[in-house]
């Protein structure tokens, strides 16, 4: 948390103007230049959220889903937008209950329930929304998104991969463009345990890169994340879910996380961050080892 960024005066004008009288403003922004995130505390103790979206494009997302997905979820399991402003691209929402799973001392017990209430919620979230007209095609059409640039990015890996690496991911890339239709839905798509909380019962958080999908689009963040480390996280979370991944889905995740693996392997190394760098590595190591699952 950064004691750096101030809140504008016109956005606390703002904000009170729909919430009433604010007595304590808290910087909630992560680690990075473009996250803007205060928590604002009224003298009733109730507390919201104001942010400021990177980009108009995460800030219609996150307004879509707050109107149209989110109440889905059910009371106290995704927080209610209280006002938007288009002007300064800025969302004003309730808070949550709970605090980031991966900031939590959980028993094994623990973390399974909130997986599992995770995936259980993720299941309520793929089937809200308007999956038609322009949505629709947006879903079909994501898999091709995701596919453009892949000889670009694997071209920028340059040397970090091996030629077999190359020959892999490439392969990879060519049989997600070849996948048939799959099962579409509204994807929270920033599905990380830093946006599951926990207090007793689970709720997802931050939904700038919300939109329609193919639902295994929403699980390539914790198949290279989380489950990988403890893999019975997965079972968990598609206990909650209600169905396990279908063959093509479970192809299709090991594609997208090819695609996933040089990212991070670039980005990471570009922007000096480690972490990610070894998350590339890790994945594309179990995908060469054949272990990805």
């Amino acid at each position: 948390m950064s004691d750096t960024k101030a809140l504008p005066r016109a956005l606390r004008g703002w904000a009170e103007r729909e919430i009433g009288v604010v007595n304590d403003v808290r910087d909630a922004s992560h680690p990075r230049k473009n996250s803007r995130v205060w928590e604002l505390v009224r003298a009733d103790g109730c507390r919201f959220y104001l942010k400021i979206a990177p980009e108009a494009r995460m800030y219609e997302r996150e307004t879509l889903a707050m109107r149209h997905a989110t109440p889905a979820l059910g009371a106290g399991r995704a927080p209610q937008l209280r006002a938007s402003s288009a002007e300064h691209l800025a969302l004003l929402t309730t808070a949550v209950p709970g605090r980031p799973v991966k900031e939590l001392p959980l028993t094994a017990a623990e973390e399974y329930e909130a997986h599992r209430q995770g995936g259980l919620l993720l299941a309520r979230l793929h089937a809200a929304g308007d999956l038609t007209g322009r949505w629709r095609r947006e879903a079909e059409g994501a898999l091709g998104a995701a596919t453009q640039g892949a000889d670009k990015r694997l071209e920028d890996a340059g040397d970090r991969l091996t030629p077999a690496e190359h020959t892999l991911l490439r392969n990879l890339a060519a049989e997600l463009r070849r996948v048939g239709p799959l099962p579409l839905g509204f994807i929270h798509g920033d599905a990380w345990p830093r946006n599951l909380l926990w207090a007793g019962r689970a709720a997802w958080i931050d939904y700038e890169r919300s939109r329609f999908a193919p639902v295994v689009q929403e699980f390539v963040a914790l198949a290279c994340g989380v489950w990988a480390d403890k893999p019975w996280l997965r079972t968990a979370c598609f206990s909650g879910y209600g169905r396990e991944l279908t063959p093509e889905e479970r192809h299709v995740l090991k594609c997208l996380a090819g695609l996933e693996a040089v990212s991070a392997l670039t980005w990471g190394e570009t922007h000096d961050d480690p972490h990610v760098t070894a998350r590339g590595r890790r994945t594309l190591d179990r995908l060469m080892t054949g272990v990805f699952a």
